[in-house]
């Protein structure tokens, strides 16, 4: 596969028939990472193509810029200088956009960079977003970009409802091999969210593509998310915000790197790699490492850990991967390891890490040291479910 796909961007820019279907005033949800072929950001083309009637601009966790670091820092509204319009966060005192900044608008296109994980806001914002503009009559139009990770992988276990938040609102596996038009439509269909929705489809996008074969410009879709390789340990590496092991915030290489002051890898090493191929898990190597975080957890400190890197994405399990690796920093650390305490993403009565999960079973797995068929077990329940659901909605 060496050709080059057309995101729902290029596809709407290069269609004057279907341009001509939006009559009224239009306003674009948007961030750094929407860019055209020429990392040109998006904002530009929806200025040539609507001129005076593209009104708004709407930003989503990380600000329109992805210059906003961390969970729970929002970013505000302001009017942009250059472009001369008002700039709304969906990452601010409110993720659901409020009738003010709904008014006077008809056709709102969403065109973001997901990642293909659970855990990442930017389909909630798509989702709330709908949801706000059901009562308004105001289409949504979804520019449908690709799952960087691929779109037939399916990994972790499926959220369960008592534990939803920011980063888990819906009834999805960790990896849920869908793209985020896939996901849009799962919301009209399945969850309740009969918005009026427009799917623009890419073009010669297929589902067994990784990033790279799209021939696409990549462009970070949040600050700690720099590269392609960090989007597949990404789907693991995500749990460590919920524990007090460093995920590599304020290295280089954030997300595909885990450690801890209190860990000496090379010796801990040789019983990771027994864990691991008992587990018949490969399409990986965990390199030991010293590093030191800039910031964030563990700041000045030399850590002792691993840098994930992924030799075969095919085989590798990148959740498995890192459930494995928690449980065992968990009992190797003793009473240095800790579970980060509430609040997360505005939720202030359940313990990070099963907010993360999207359950608690995954940590009482951890705390009393289950085994890895129980591990496979949380993943099978409510799989079929969702398989079948995902089945109807898929575009490519």
């Amino acid at each position: 596969m060496n050709k080059k796909v057309l995101t729902g961007l290029a596809v709407l820019k290069a269609d004057k028939n279907l341009l001509q279907e939006f009559k009224g005033n239009v306003a674009y949800l948007c961030h750094s990472a929407s860019v055209d072929e020429n990392y040109r950001l998006g904002i530009f083309a929806f200025q040539e193509m609507f001129k005076e009637r593209f009104t708004k601009i709407f930003s989503p966790q990380h600000g329109l810029v992805s210059d906003v670091q961390d969970n729970m820092v929002e970013s505000n509204h302001y009017d942009h200088p250059f472009f001369k319009l008002p700039v709304y966060s969906l990452y601010s005192e409110t993720r659901k956009p409020t009738d003010e900044m709904l008014a006077g608008i008809d056709h709102i296109f969403v065109d973001l960079q997901d990642v293909g994980t659970r855990i990442y806001t930017y389909i909630y914002t798509m989702t709330l977003l709908m949801e706000a503009c059901v009562e308004k009559g105001i289409e949504v139009i979804i520019l449908d970009r690709p799952n960087p990770i691929n779109g037939v992988d399916i990994e972790g276990n499926v959220l369960d409802l008592n534990f939803k938040s920011f980063v888990g609102l819906h009834e999805l596996p960790v990896r849920h091999g869908l793209t985020i038009a896939e996901v849009a439509l799962m919301a009209k269909r399945f969850w309740g969210i009969d918005a009026n929705l427009r799917i623009v489809k890419m073009e010669g996008w297929e589902r067994e593509m990784n990033y790279e074969e799209t021939n696409l410009p990549w462009v970070l879709p949040s600050p700690n998310l720099a590269t392609v390789e960090a989007a597949f340990p990404f789907v693991g590496t995500v749990i460590f915000e919920g524990t007090n092991i460093s995920e590599g915030r304020g290295t280089t290489r954030s997300l595909e790197i885990v450690g801890h002051p209190g860990i000496e890898p090379f010796s801990f090493h040789e019983k990771l790699k027994t864990i691991f191929k008992a587990a018949k898990l490969e399409g990986f190597v965990l390199r030991p490492i010293i590093f030191q975080p800039t910031f964030q957890k563990h700041q000045g400190k030399s850590c002792g850990g691993y840098q994930i890197h992924v030799t075969d994405r095919k085989k590798f399990k990148p959740w498995r991967v890192s459930q494995l690796l928690c449980r065992e920093l968990y009992h190797a650390l003793g009473t240095d390891f800790k579970w980060k305490q509430p609040p997360y993403e505005y939720v202030h009565d359940q313990m990070p890490i099963d907010v993360i999960n999207g359950t608690d079973k995954i940590r009482r797995w951890v705390e009393s040291n289950g085994d890895y068929e129980a591990l496979e077990g949380f993943e099978k329940e409510g799989m079929t479910e969702f398989l079948e659901k995902r089945g109807e909605v898929l575009l490519y």
